[in-house]
């Protein structure tokens, strides 16, 4: 197994967490705790685990709620949770800062999250910015606006007219699917995710990847990133913090990289002091499965280089 180890965790949530780990070899120089993706688990990011290592830095990457092979009573594959889905989410990402701190004190961290674990991170920011050094923000879309407050209100029928808490219908259509049929003679309707048709199909071979929310999850999914798309969530972060955006130019679930440009944007005029945001050209929308994935890791190690040395 690329990762060094794979351990468990008791959260204060009552879930147990399934947490990979790589050291870094030589001098370690920080931790970096990365937040996958929705449908994903953080197995899939091994590669970029050895990577990082190979730079100097720790790597703790654990499954959410509701994926991979975390466990918790009220959190069956594709849920979050009964109730309080999103406090639950973010108290175990903090579990998991509480972990680093105390197997390495007085380390930097730097949060990474990738789309659902984008929208992760950035709520953990918002309620945590003094607890890290830095904040890498992947391909996500707080730019939703009127439709999430639409998809809303979809969850709201469904979950009216079903019943009960069940995978939801309309969200992957409007979501997974479409954009899939956006893809230019797409070979299959995950060709969104990457360009590689390798990546493509281990995602669809992995039975822990590609499967379909349950209403309360997307409700959650959308409210998150509604969250972070107001000014106002902000208040309480320290303007100094470095934050890395980054989104590909053909991905549509970031409106092809438009979502990262506004949020840059935004953080801008909100007076981010240390904001660098980039938009990689023919680039989908997982970043470190496509093509040029040594070139995006290659920037991103140059970055946290900088930030550790400011």
């Amino acid at each position: 197994m690329p990762f060094d180890k794979q351990i468990r965790l008791a959260s204060p949530t009552g879930a147990d967490l399934n947490i990979y780990v790589k050291h870094a070899g030589g001098n370690p120089r920080a931790a970096i705790q990365i937040n996958h993706g929705l449908a994903e688990h953080a197995a899939r990011y091994a590669r970029f685990a050895e990577f990082l290592a190979e730079h100097g830095f720790h790597v703790y990457a654990h499954d959410h709620r509701g994926h991979g092979a975390t466990k918790a009573p009220d959190a069956p594959l594709g849920r979050f949770a009964a109730v309080d889905g999103i406090a639950k989410v973010i108290a175990d990402v903090g579990a998991v800062h509480d972990l680093i701190a105390a197997e390495h004190p007085g380390f930097p961290v730097i949060v990474f999250g990738h789309s659902l674990g984008a929208s992760i991170a950035l709520n953990f920011v918002l309620r945590h910015s003094q607890r890290i050094h830095a904040a890498a923000i992947w391909n996500g879309n707080f730019s939703q606006g009127l439709l999430g407050q639409l998809a809303l209100g979809i969850l709201g029928w469904e979950r009216m007219r079903l019943g009960s808490d069940v995978p939801s219908r309309l969200l992957p259509r409007l979501t997974f699917q479409a954009w899939g049929k956006a893809v230019p003679n797409h070979r299959t309707l995950f060709d969104w995710l990457s360009r590689d048709p390798v990546e493509v199909d281990k995602y669809i071979a992995d039975p822990l990847c590609g499967w379909d929310a349950s209403i309360s999850m997307w409700r959650d999914v959308v409210r998150m990133a509604l969250h972070a798309g107001t000014d106002s969530s902000f208040a309480g972060v320290r303007r100094d913090l470095f934050v890395n955006l980054v989104g590909g130019e053909k991905d549509p679930a970031s409106d092809y990289g438009k979502a990262v440009r506004h949020l840059a944007r935004r953080m801008d005029a909100m007076g981010f002091s240390n904001l660098v945001s980039k938009v990689y050209a023919d680039t989908r929308h997982e970043s470190l499965n496509e093509i040029n994935r040594d070139i995006v890791m290659s920037d991103f190690i140059a970055w946290a280089d900088h930030v550790l040395k400011s």
